[in-house]
């Protein structure tokens, strides 16, 4: 998903998206090259982005144009629609999503879409409106979390992380709640549809909600009892990446594009619309890559 988990404003992540309709998905053929190695020179490039009325791509686009590059955005509100609108040439690049959503995709499908930039993580929240801290939720007391595969996974890792739960062989990326080691962990997890993680705070102890949720809920940051390490390894999977083809992995104009996202104007607009709780994230497109390579191991020795 997406820019999750916003997703992915559902960065953001995977949530109940409602599909879109070929015809707005899908960006007219032919408006950009898809390769080459220029920086510019008054190409225009078609972004697949999940936020397009967001202003701060307003700031971003402006940034582009500086540079004789013409961003197009195709907005998607169906998170199964953006890559295969890329890997099919209607599409130059797409930002919605981060590592291991691609990765799953890619797999999957037997694609090789890649990360050319990183943008951001936004960390997984454990949100309690019956305490306030770690301390206060008893033995045997109850955690929901979303129940889709991907923030599934995060949010058991998130438990593990605060030391309420512990997963067999230490947890990963494809980890669920059968992982659980329930002779070793203090809460049981209560899976449920993301949308409804903060519905549930009444009758749970805590409960992982995904950003997005937690802001329609009004959830504060008081009622944070914790929250995913943004620069720890264990995050690296869910960093948000403007992703393109393989074949397109060096294009210098798609290189800046991915770049001009770190601008300190477009910074203080996407923070002024999305909020502070992103970390910015800066690793270069061949970490990105790495990790993703890394992630699509793990998937296909899982048999995914």
């Amino acid at each position: 998903m997406p820019r999750l988990p916003r997703l992915p404003r559902v960065t953001r992540a995977l949530l109940l998206l409602v599909p879109l309709l070929v015809a707005v998905a899908c960006a007219a053929p032919g408006t950009a090259p898809s390769g080459g190695s220029g920086n510019g020179g008054g190409q225009t490039v078609s972004i697949g982005v999940a936020d397009a009325s967001e202003n701060y791509w307003n700031v971003y686009k402006a940034k582009a144009a500086a540079q004789g590059i013409t961003v197009n955005l195709v907005n998607f509100t169906d998170y199964n629609q953006p890559n295969p609108a890329l890997s099919q040439g209607q599409l130059q690049l797409n930002e919605f999503q981060h590592l291991l959503y691609l990765a799953n995709y890619d797999v999957k499908n037997n694609d090789t879409l890649v990360p050319i930039g990183a943008t951001a993580v936004y960390p997984l929240p454990l949100y309690s409106t019956t305490h306030t801290s770690l301390d206060q939720i008893p033995q045997g007391g109850k955690v929901a979390i979303p129940n889709d595969p991907t923030n599934q996974a995060r949010a058991l890792l998130v438990l593990q992380a605060a030391k309420l739960i512990s997963l067999k062989g230490g947890g990963n990326s494809l980890s669920t709640p059968n992982d659980v080691d329930t002779a070793a962990s203090k809460v049981t997890v209560l899976p449920v549809d993301a949308a409804q993680t903060a519905a549930n705070l009444g009758g749970v102890d805590a409960a992982v909600v995904n950003n997005n949720y937690a802001t329609a809920a009004n959830l504060r940051d008081d009622q944070i009892l914790y929250a995913e390490d943004p620069n720890s390894d264990a995050a690296k999977p869910y960093i948000n990446a403007f992703v393109a083809r393989a074949a397109d992995k060096d294009n210098a104009t798609y290189l800046t594009l991915a770049q001009l996202y770190h601008d300190p104007e477009v910074v203080d607009a996407v923070r002024k619309d999305l909020g502070t709780s992103g970390v910015l994230k800066t690793n270069d497109a061949a970490d990105l890559q790495a990790t993703t390579a890394q992630i699509e191991d793990t998937i296909r020795k899982a048999g995914g």
